[in-house]
């Protein structure tokens, strides 16, 4: 992942000259580590344990605020959903304040945002183009000086994004709906693909552990639903049922209520709950007699699935990535070397990001297979690095020797994005892959090992999860389900 370190002098000297202030990190040092290597290594632990990417269009993300022991894996999991590479004209954070209460929304236009990580650019042009387009906003920079829920977010983004990025950074000072849908209806313009929306906010606060996990739960499903009027009406009805220590049950109301006004109506969007968490799921400092509840859920932009758009490669493109894969084992096991791919000789297919594994196997039986789920890059750039992990990065076998590469049998497998399944009823054998995750422990089965080995759906599961999962032969019951499918070719099927 980039690391980003702080910007020079030189450059807060043309900031100063230009009569601008940058926002200096308030809770550094508090909610997340002050030190820049020490919270590289946090986030990277972060999103080691969070929820894998399963959304393949996201265009708004609500993501907690808490210290990082806390909210930290749910909030990567949120993150987590993004594609890196991808390249966003702006991302519009939008977060309500927790230290004062005014008119409207605040967006800061003094100058950048700082993080142990570096500078995080604001956009300045449009931020004073929105101040003056819109009664609502202000530019009432003290909102931003001490406020903890808007800043927590950044450095997921500079850890996560791979490329420059600029945010709008919106703090939200009203108590009001109506001032909400004003705001919602001065960015409307701006939710779609080419934005990110991040929505700061936390859940209940204070209840106990099983108070919260129950009230949290009607929360989430009232924004799911995607009508601002059953979030009001939710947030009413929790607020009425006395529960002891209930300070709220959305503290980020406002600003998800905000998201809600943009995204009503719109059929192409979904909501999608990504991950729960409260304080009390904290092993270090966790108490359960008082929690805060933290969700991850995801706003997304419908695709077709590649079976709708007919999604396929001929026998051209096939013979093209088992070569790709081959080329890069016969030159990597003896040598290191990774042999250059002249990208403008290869189809707009192969240049698409997808999901893949690669399968080797010696005299029949299996002698490696990695892959990954989430697309992070052109499918033939995944292949070439997934046949060099199958060849020497499986630890549950011994490295591809040179004497056995002209022996391997090699096998490539495109997939579709992860899918969480409620009930095992919506698992198809032969058809589906599974992941399981539980806790830290996560393994997977492809669609064709079911076909392979001649299992029911029990042994499928039970085998994935004791022999790959490591969570025992039940363990799958009561872990987070996913299905996949995937585009199944070896150098045996290609002419």
């Amino acid at each position: 992942m980039p690391f980003f370190f702080g910007s020079n002098g030189s450059s807060q000297d043309k900031n100063s000259e230009a009569g601008l202030v940058d926002r200096q990190p308030a809770v550094a040092g508090q909610f997340y580590s002050s030190d820049p290597v020490q919270l590289q290594t946090d986030l990277s632990v972060l999103f080691s344990k969070a929820v894998p990417r399963q959304t393949s269009n996201p265009i708004a993300i609500i993501s907690p605020h808490a210290g990082y022991v806390f909210s930290g894996e749910v909030a990567a999991s949120s993150f987590n959903q993004l594609d890196p590479d991808k390249k966003y004209e702006n991302i519009f954070i939008l977060a309500s304040s927790h230290r004062m209460s005014f008119d409207g929304a605040s967006i800061y236009n003094k100058g950048d945002y700082i993080t142990p990580l570096g500078k995080v650019k604001v956009n300045l042009d449009l931020a004073n183009q929105l101040l003056k387009d819109n009664p609502v906003f202000t530019a009432k920079s003290d909102a931003h000086t001490s406020e903890h829920s808007l800043e927590v977010q950044l450095p997921f983004l500079q850890y996560k994004l791979k490329n420059d990025f600029q945010i709008i950074p919106i703090i939200l000072g009203t108590q009001s709906p109506s001032a909400s849908k004003k705001i919602a209806d001065a960015l409307m313009p701006y939710l779609n693909e080419k934005n990110l929306f991040v929505i700061s906010s936390d859940f209940s606060h204070y209840p106990s552990y099983e108070d919260a996990a129950a009230i949290d739960k009607i929360t989430a499903d009232a924004i799911i639903k995607n009508s601002p009027a059953i979030l009001l009406k939710a947030l009413e009805n929790n607020e009425s049922k006395g529960i002891d220590d209930l300070a709220t049950s959305l503290c980020g109301w406002t600003s998800v209520l905000s998201l809600l006004y943009m995204t009503e109506g719109r059929k192409d969007l979904s909501y999608k709950e990504i991950q729960y968490q409260n304080s009390g799921d904290s092993k270090t400092y966790g108490d359960k007699d008082r929690v805060v509840g933290y969700y991850s859920i995801v706003v997304e932009k419908a695709m077709p699935s590649q079976k709708e758009v007919g999604f396929s490669l001929d026998e051209q493109e096939k013979a093209t990535l088992l070569k790709i894969a081959r080329q890069t084992i016969e030159d990597y096991v003896p040598d290191g070397k990774v042999p250059g791919i002249d990208e403008k000789t290869l189809s707009a297919k192969l240049r698409q990001p997808f999901g893949a594994f690669v399968t080797l196997k010696l005299d029949g039986q299996l002698k490696g297979c990695i892959g990954r789920f989430e697309a992070t890059g052109p499918l033939f750039e995944l292949v070439q690095q997934m046949a060099i992990a199958a060849s020497t990065q499986d630890s549950r076998f011994l490295p591809v020797t040179e004497n056995e590469i002209d022996e391997l049998e090699i096998e490539i497998s495109v997939l579709t994005p992860l899918r969480k399944i409620s009930s095992i009823d919506e698992f198809e054998l032969g058809k589906h892959g599974i992941y399981m995750k539980k806790g830290y422990s996560s393994g997977t089965f492809l669609p064709q090992v079911a076909l392979e080995t001649g299992w029911n759906t029990e042994e499928f599961l039970g085998h994935c999860a004791r022999d790959k999962a490591g969570i025992g032969w039940d363990g799958w019951k009561n872990a987070d389900l996913y299905v996949y499918e995937a585009f199944v070719f070896g150098e045996g099927d290609v002419k």
